[in-house]
């Protein structure tokens, strides 16, 4: 036999191997019946439980969206509620399918831990609160200050990169919850708290307000936050994947909860293969054709989600900014579905 027949061999025997591994989990969920996701154990916006007990949040919502891409029905998920120092090892072991819990993308948890990140659902950004009696107007007056923040997150390793490259010093105080971090600093434990800029406007809305705390304007690190999954299962990586384009790509087309009927007859092509009206982008993803349209169905575009989680029918008002479409000064920005 020829080298070249060997080769081509070899290349056919290791293809039929990654398909023959490919697709475990996508199965499993779908032999299951349930999306199970990892989320956080109580923030406000992104993974809470409201008045009623019931689960509520952007990364709750992006959950339900893949059940609804999934199996048709967003009910078809659960959550899984998920400390800092746990999350990884849960995708890891298999407790969760997919965590949607607000995790910052890098490059050392896609190439060390097994996992890959999948997209981003949310730009942010870490920063600083302090109580306004302080005194305290910038990040740069905190040398030797006692800053609260949670361990085993690009939180904890951002704040010391910040510090050690302003040459400054602070006093960790590590605290496994972010609601023990948030009493612990109401009790004067430290003198600062670091998190998220929008988990730290929830929390100064929850704790009293602008006139008592005040987020300092420095901008400690990107973070880019979105759902992660086991490597090795491009199928459900995929489905993953479309399900944020979709949100992005039906806010874009301008389809909503309430005009989704009326927009399968709209003769926009690319409206008609978000919603199935053309048939074939489903059964590419091993899912029904009208899996975008069962998201938007059940749940409404990305902006409708955002809204009513972050935006400004939520407690914590929070504007678009850098969550905005990019036709609308945000980068926000979905991958065409064709």
């Amino acid at each position: 036999m020829k080298v070249q027949q060997i080769l081509a061999a070899i290349g056919v025997t290791v293809a039929l191997s990654q398909v023959a591994h490919a697709g475990t989990t996508f199965d499993n969920v779908k032999k299951r019946g349930v999306v199970q996701c990892g989320v956080s154990t109580d923030l406000p916006g992104f993974a809470y439980t409201d008045s009623k007990g019931e689960w509520q949040g952007l990364d709750v919502d992006t959950c339900r969206a893949i059940a609804a891409a999934m199996f048709g029905d967003a009910k078809k998920s659960k959550i899984v509620p998920l400390t800092t120092q746990a999350r990884f090892t849960a995708l890891q072991s298999g407790e969760v399918d997919v965590l949607t819990r607000n995790t910052t993308q890098t490059m050392s948890r896609d190439t060390t831990l097994g996992l890959i990140g999948v997209g981003v659902n949310y730009y942010d950004s870490l920063g600083l609160m302090v109580k306004s009696s302080l005194g305290v107007k910038s990040a740069k007056e905190l040398n030797d200050a006692a800053i609260c923040v949670l361990p085993g997150t690009t939180t904890e390793l951002n704040l010391a990169d910040w510090f050690r490259g302003q040459g400054m010093k602070f006093k960790p105080v590590v605290l496994d919850r972010y609601d023990e971090i948030v009493r612990a600093f109401a009790a004067g434990r430290c003198d600062a708290i670091t998190a998220d800029k929008s988990v730290l406007g929830a929390t100064r809305r929850n704790l009293g307000g602008a006139g008592e705390y005040t987020i300092l304007p420095e901008t400690l690190s990107k973070e880019p936050l979105g759902p992660m999954v086991r490597q090795g299962d491009e199928q459900w990586f995929n489905t993953i994947r479309w399900t944020l384009n979709a949100l992005l790509e039906t806010e874009e087309y301008g389809i909503t909860q309430a005009n989704v009927d009326e927009m399968l007859k709209n003769p926009n092509p690319n409206i008609q293969r978000i919603l199935g009206v053309n048939p074939g982008m489903g059964k590419n993803l091993g899912v029904d054709d009208k899996w975008a349209y069962n998201i938007v169905k059940q749940l409404g575009n990305y902006s409708e989600i955002y809204e009513r989680t972050l935006g400004m029918k939520s407690a914590l008002q929070l504007e678009r900014g850098l969550n905005a479409l990019y036709t609308r000064g945000g980068i926000m920005y979905g991958t065409p579905i064709r």
